[in-house]
Parts: structure tokens; sequence; C-alpha cells
């Protein structure tokens, strides 16, 4: 049976059609309240975005799921994780600093923010799946502590991933670091050719991997497989194998969601944002320009259902020239592919139907 996911575009000619009215509608028409118990503590997933970055979900829309959450007497908290890379969220201080200045405060939320994996990222619960990939799974204790859970997810094209949606919020949004580093694990290399030595990649090295000559060489022993090198490469020129990385990159993120929730599996609901369609995941500190227009919002009970019908609306648009995207510009040609060849974003959705994450058949029901 298909699960059902919810609809609202983003029109708008009355108050009551605001994106803070509308979901508040998705919560009602998702039933979300069924999800919830009286005095339930109800993390709210969501990410903070990276210092620099203005494409992560408003905290005015976080406000409108506390607010339900606490009409249905439930103790909500807003959280999310520290990075595995070096940057402005690495550590609880530094997080709780960047979230402040991106609105995420008690004065707009009515409610806490709290990094669940603790200080130094260090609080962590392992959790038993016995999937193919691993037996067991590193989560943020304060994530795998709640009662139930609102994954809010913006849903954006990714640097490895494909896109990223609601089962990469689950799987990197609620891992720790060492569990980050679990997903991760591909070895990159830097192509002699391409690259200009510019340092940049040594820059955001979080284990100082990277050292510059004539160009960069990357330290298999030390080398991580976080990304961020090829995140900010000016020239393209970091690169892994990916016809033998990709897959399993796919399945170990995929199951990392599975372990996100197992405790709690009914007692999670998801809202993916299908507005500022960006190439980069919010952990860069900038935002590209969009890759299609502005769609809409959805929400389900089914992670893998909303992702998979987030990505058919991102396909379905017609890609804008003036962005990132490289090729598949028709409507119906696939938009993450045009932006980065080597992705096999898909995986998640069919990996995670074959888990028992969640069904890749969907009915997509518009809400007024």
């Amino acid at each position: 049976m298909a699960s059902k996911v919810y609809f609202a575009d983003v029109r708008a000619r009355s108050n009551e059609e605001s994106k803070a009215e509308k979901v508040k509608r998705l919560f009602d028409k998702a039933g979300f309240e069924e999800l919830i118990n009286e005095n339930d503590l109800t993390a709210i997933k969501v990410h903070f975005g990276e210092a620099g970055n203005d494409s992560h979900i408003s905290p005015v829309f976080v406000r409108q799921i506390v607010d339900k959450l606490k009409e249905n007497s439930a103790k909500p908290f807003v959280g999310d994780t520290n990075t595995l890379y070096s940057g402005a969220r690495h550590n609880s201080v530094d997080h709780l600093n960047v979230a402040n200045q991106h609105g995420f405060t008690y004065a707009v939320l009515n409610a806490p923010v709290i990094i669940t994996d603790g200080l130094m990222s260090q609080d962590i619960v392992d959790v038993e799946i016995n999937q193919k990939q691993f037996d067991e799974v590193k989560i943020a204790s304060d994530f795998v502590s709640a009662d139930a859970m609102i994954a809010m997810s913006h849903f954006k094209a990714h640097e490895l991933a494909g896109f990223g949606g609601a089962i990469k919020n689950l799987a990197m949004g609620c891992a720790p670091a060492a569990g980050k580093k679990e997903q991760h694990n591909v070895q990159f290399f830097a192509d002699d050719e391409k690259c200009v030595a510019c340092g940049k990649c040594a820059e955001v090295c979080p284990e100082d991997a990277i050292t510059i000559n004539e160009t960069a060489e990357i330290d298999e022993e030390k080398c991580i497989g976080c990304g961020e090198c090829m995140t900010v490469c000016p020239t393209d020129a970091i690169a892994t194998d990916w016809s033998s990385e990709i897959e399993p990159f796919m399945e170990r993120m995929t199951e990392y969601a599975f372990g996100a929730i197992k405790n709690k599996k009914e007692k999670v609901g998801y809202i993916n944002f299908v507005l500022n369609i960006t190439p980069d995941c919010d952990c860069v500190p900038w935002s590209d320009a969009p890759i299609v227009r502005d769609i809409g919002i959805l929400a389900s009970t089914d992670p893998v259902a909303i992702d998979k019908a987030s990505y058919d609306l991102v396909n379905q648009q017609q890609g804008f020239e003036n962005s990132l995207l490289e090729s598949n510009f028709a409507a119906g040609e696939d938009k993450f592919k045009g932006l980065r060849e080597h992705t096999e974003g898909y995986i998640q959705i069919k990996y995670g139907a074959e888990i028992g994450l969640g069904n890749d058949e969907y009915e997509l029901i518009k809400i007024c």
C-alpha cells in the first residue's frame, strides 16, 4: 500500500495561505498529533545552517511545530548534532552561537535548543540494527532518549548523497561526529592536472590530512572521508573512485537513518521544505542560487515516501540556466545528476525501502 504524502504549494493570497499556516495544516493533515502522547519529550530535528548559510529552514516554521506540539501537551525541544568537519558548529558552544545568530532562540521558538550529542560530540548510544553495512550505529544520546520526533528537512542537492532530505537528516543529523565518520569513510585524492595548489582544501580539513606542495596531497591514513575538501575546491580537483565508493556510502547513510529512529519508528513525523533548492548541503558557509523554482512543503509519517515525492517534484521542474546545474534542464530529467553525474541519490530511496525504513510508493495529496 502506498504511503500518504501531503503537499502544500507556495502560492498565497491571504494570511490563511501563508507558509506558516500551511505548516500547521500539514501537521494536522498528516496526523502528527496521533504520534504524540501527553508529556512526550519530543525532538524537533533541524539543521541550523553553517555560519554564512541562509537557505536553511526558517525558525519561524519551526515555531509552528513547537506550538502544535504544545497544543497536544508534548514537551518539545529543537536539536541537532555537532559536525565532523572543522567549522562553526564543531562543538556545542560554537554550534549554539550559530543557532542563535540564525534566529533559533527561545524567544523565537518557544522551546529550548539542545545540541544532542554533548559538548564535544561524545554523548553517544550504540543502537543495534544488524544490517548489511553495520551491526550497530552510533546515535546522539538525546535523540535516542526522546519519546518522539518531528524531522524538519530542507530538501536540496548534496555533493556525495545526490540529494539531502528526511533520510539524510536522520542519518547524518542524528549521528555524533564518530557516527558521521563511520558513514563517510570515503577515500579522496587530488587530480594533479586540475589542482592549482590554492590550499583551500587544507584549510578545511579537520584531520590535517592535506599538505600543499606543487599540488594537494591527501594522506590516506589521516583522511576520514568527510568530503569538505571536495566542497571547497574551486577547480573540482578532489575526487574518489565513484564507481566503488558511492553505493556503500549511500547504504551506510541509509542504515544510520534506520538506527536513528529504531526505538520510535511509529512516533516520528517528517516535513520536507522543497524551497531554496540549492546545489549544496546547508553545511557549507554559503547558499548558491537554486537549481529549480520553489515547489512547496510536504509532510508524511514515512521518510522514504516523502523523499521520493520530493525527488520527483524537483525533477518535474524546468532547471534554471543561471545556476550550478550543468545539464538535465528539461522537465522530467534528473536535476541531481545534472549537477553531479557521479551521484546516485536514488539509492537511499531504494535501499531504504529494502531494509524497511519506509515505502518507495506514495500517494501525493494536495491540501488547500
